[in-house]
This record gives structure tokens, C-alpha cells and sequence, in this order.
């Protein structure tokens, strides 16, 4: 039997669980003038006159209002020098305010009038000249955007914000990485916990139900849609399928979860085998292991940030998969951003030339699919340091002991 899976209950797991965010410390004011700063000066360097922010997670990063996004236009426009200006519905207003961190300037829109006024309005006041370069916020919608457009006219020539915002979100700060600390210690208690309640028979719909309260008791915010809970065949689907499963003597297992801790995102798959692990399950996990690692190797300052997938999928590729993303293999990138979002710039794909800096935080997941068969995939986070990468959780110790209880267990 694969150490730590099976042997509890959920009720079990779920009383011994305490919140776990209590040295959790909040983005504050500072943090949103520094990142206010850094933007600016970004702007001036490109030209920008003003940065449009819709109701997205780039108006959360730079100024802590988290919304969501409906057809009513809700943002603000920062100005490349000045003070930052808020977009609201009039009879929003008074929650806006109440949601500020700084500034005071609110400008609003009545129920009956076109937003897209109030906004080139408010670059006009800017005093912008003719033909000012404004950066439009890259999460905004396309009709919000075809308002700017038409009543702007040849005034204004707007561009792609993601120069600005992911420039600036791409790297993270110490307080950032504490936080995403901690949102990926609370989701690794929580994969070994799921781990332990399994037993024969257990559907996905169970666990997922267990991992979402888990989460919670351990203080963390869980993110919209349900957690990824595979068995058997349908762990090869990288993103799951739509029906249910139920757990057999044998099976792969697939889970793959992860929550908020101050607005940031954790991350994390685990996969192992409920049961004994046959030869073709242990020859390919550790394949995928060797893979990780070497992925995680590559992650080194200055190396560009397709190096991360290219060393990954030459371990997979070697064992004769692929090649590419032909499958049996891995047919997706081997990591992405994380941060506020689950899937944030930077890629670690083929093509990202963007050198590896200090603060950038992603995921080494290089997944090896076999359809009909069953799939693995390994996931962490890390970070970026000047010393070069480090995992926010340790990486899975070994197919029969994937939390590595026997390691850790004293001699």
C-alpha cells in the first residue's frame, strides 16, 4: 500500500484541522505605492500618457478593490504622472469609497449615460495632447474598449497595458512570496489529508467536497469551480472530464488543488497509486519525477524562461514519448505564473524568451498523458531568489511514499 493514502476518515482529518493563516500580513498601503511607483515610471519610459484599469485583477493588484466584473463599467485610470483617478456607477459610489486604500478622486457615471464619456473625459482632463499613447488594461472587454474607441476617435492612440501591468506583476516582493508561503503549506496539509481519507469506493465528488472544507478550516479562500480529483483512466486528461469516478484497488489518483491566502494564489498536484503501484505506474511516475527536476534545474537567472520546458520535456522525450506535444506525452506547457491568478505571466513554454529573474514565481508541471491508461502529473510552485530557484513545497519524495512520511520518520 502506497504510504499515506487510505487508513482515515474525513471527519477525522477535519477535526484536527486549525486556521493556519494567523502570521498571514496583508497587502497594505505601502505595497500599493510602491506598485503605483513602479508603474509609472514603466509608463514614462514607454511614452504612455495613462493606464486604463477595468473591474479585473490588475485593478485588484494596483489599488486592493476587488470587484466583480459585470456590464456596468467599474476601474480607474492612473496617469503616468498624478494622482490615480476611480471609475464608478453613481449609486456605487459610496461602497467604492469605502473600499479605497488611497486617493479620494471618484469620478461616476448615472445609469442612463455612456461610460465610455466619463473615461475619455477624464484623460482629456488629464491634459493629455492629441495622439497621447494610452494603455488600455489587456483584461479588459472587448465592448468596454470598443466604447473608448468610438468616442475617442483619432485622439488618443491606445495600446496593450500588459507592458505595465505584467511587467509589474511578473515580479513579485517578499510580502507576495510570505503569502504564497503560506497558501501552499495550508494546500500541501490539505493533499496529504485527502490522501489519508481515501478507501475503496469513495467517489471524486467526495474528496472534492473534503478539499474544499479542508481549505476553509485551514483559513484559506477557495477560488470559483471545483478542485481537480481524478481516478484510474481519467487522470491522463490534464484538466479532467465531466463525469464522476469511483476509487478501485489499482487506480492512479490525480489531485489537483489549490487556494487564496491574502488575494494569492497556491498550486500543487499530486499523483500516486491508491494501493500497490505496478511496474508501468512506478516506471512512469518516476519518469515524471526526473522531469520535474530537471525543469526545476533549469530555472536559473538569466537562462530564458522556455529553458524551464525544454529540459522537461527532453527527460519525457527521451523515454520515448512525444515528441512535442504529440501524445503519449506532455501536451501542454511545463508552467505558468502565479500570483494573484492561478495562470499569470510568465510562461515556461517554448518560444519565452524572457530571461529568469529574481521574484518571478511559477509551476513545474510537466504531465505525462497516456489516454486509455492513466496520466501523472507532478506539481509545484517555486520562486526566484538572487541564490537562484526555491520550491514554496517540497516536491513528492517517491511513488510508494509521495509525502515522504518515511523519510522524515526518525530512526
Amino acid at each position: 500500500m502506497t504510504v499515506g493514502v487510505g487508513g482515515s476518515s474525513a471527519e477525522a482529518e477535519l477535526a484536527r484541522m486549525s486556521n493556519m493563516v494567523g502570521d498571514a500580513v496583508p497587502i497594505g498601503r505601502k505595497d500599493y505605492s510602491q506598485r503605483i511607483v513602479r508603474a509609472q515610471a514603466l509608463m514614462r519610459e514607454q511614452g504612455i500618457g495613462a493606464l486604463y484599469l477595468d473591474t479585473s485583477p490588475n485593478l485588484f493588484y494596483f489599488t486592493g478593490i476587488d470587484l466583480k466584473p459585470s456590464e456596468r463599467l467599474h476601474g480607474a485610470i492612473l496617469p503616468a504622472d498624478g494622482t490615480i483617478i476611480y471609475l464608478s456607477p453613481a449609486f456605487e459610489e459610496p461602497k467604492t469609497r469605502s473600499m479605497l486604500e488611497f486617493g479620494d478622486d471618484i469620478r461616476v457615471w448615472e445609469e442612463h449615460e455612456d461610460p465610455s464619456v466619463l473615461v475619455i473625459d477624464t484623460l482629456m482632463d488629464l491634459g493629455l495632447p492629441p495622439g497621447s499613447t494610452v494603455a488600455i488594461d489587456p483584461a479588459t472587454r472587448f465592448f468596454t474598449f470598443d466604447g473608448f474607441s468610438h468616442r475617442a476617435g483619432s485622439r488618443f492612440d491606445f495600446v496593450n497595458g500588459a507592458s505595465i501591468t505584467a511587467a509589474c506583476r511578473t515580479i513579485k516582493s517578499h510580502a507576495e512570496i510570505a503569502l504564497m508561503k503560506i497558501a501552499n503549506a495550508i494546500t500541501l496539509e490539505v493533499h496529504k489529508a485527502a490522501a489519508r481519507i481515501l478507501r475503496k469506493g469513495i467517489s471524486t465528488g467526495e474528496v472534492k467536497n473534503f478539499v474544499v472544507e479542508a481549505h476553509r478550516r485551514l483559513g484559506a479562500t477557495l477560488p470559483a469551480g471545483a478542485p481537480i480529483v481524478l481516478f484510474a483512466e481519467a487522470t491522463a486528461y490534464p484538466h479532467g472530464v465531466d463525469y464522476p469516478q469511483t476509487l478501485e484497488d489499482g487506480d492512479m489518483v490525480l489531485m489537483d488543488l489549490g487556494a487564496f491566502v491574502g488575494g494569492y494564489r497556491s498550486d500543487m498536484t499530486r499523483t500516486y497509486v491508491f494501493g500497490e503501484p505496478n511496474a508501468r505506474q512506478r516506471e512512469v511516475w518516476e519518469l515524471e519525477k526526473r522531469a520535474q527536476a530537471a525543469g526545476f534545474a533549469a530555472a536559473v537567472l538569466g537562462n530564458p524562461c522556455e529553458e524551464v520546458d525544454t529540459a522537461a520535456r527532453r527527460v519525457i522525450e527521451t523515454a520515448g514519448f512525444g515528441p512535442g506535444y504529440a501524445v503519449p506525452g506532455l501536451p501542454h506547457r511545463t508552467g505558468h505564473g502565479i500570483g494573484i491568478e492561478v495562470h499569470e505571466e510568465t510562461y515556461m513554454v517554448k518560444g519565452n524568451q524572457r530571461s529568469m529573474a529574481s521574484g518571478m514565481c511559477f509551476s513545474v508541471e510537466p504531465m505525462i498523458c497516456i489516454y486509455g491508461e492513466f496520466g501523472v502529473r507532478l506539481e509545484d510552485c517555486a520562486y526566484m531568489t538572487e541564490d537562484g530557484p526555491r520550491w514554496f513545497t517540497e516536491p513528492c519524495a517517491s511513488v510508494g511514499d509521495p509525502f515522504g512520511y518515511e523519510r522524515r520518520a526518525p530512526r
